[in-house]
């Protein structure tokens, strides 16, 4: 969830092994892993810039921001919900095909 809105939904493995919005990639790159050769190893995806407000979310996608993949199109259109398949569904943004 990010700025009151779900950007993914998933069974579990399917989420961990799968994420495919950049919000849940980063958010996952954030947990520990318990194998210390497997954690030096790993690449954290660190977010730039600042959390908009919820309050006066950006117009689009409200990620859009904060996105590394981020577009024109991001500013213009709502992200819209898209059945990836295994009962995975992931609020696609524009770099997600």
């Amino acid at each position: 969830m990010y700025l009151g809105v779900l950007v993914e939904l998933a069974p579990s493995d399917e989420l961990y092994n799968n994420p495919l919005h950049p919000y849940t990639q980063a958010l996952l790159s954030a947990v520990p892993v318990p194998d210390p050769d497997v954690e030096q190893e790993r690449e954290r995806i660190v977010l730039e810039g600042d959390v908009p407000s919820p309050v006066n979310p950006p117009s689009g996608c409200r990620f859009r921001t904060r996105c590394p993949y981020v577009t024109e199109a991001c500013g213009r259109e709502d992200p819209v919900w898209r059945d990836v398949g295994n009962d995975h569904w992931v609020l696609a943004c524009h770099c997600i095909h």
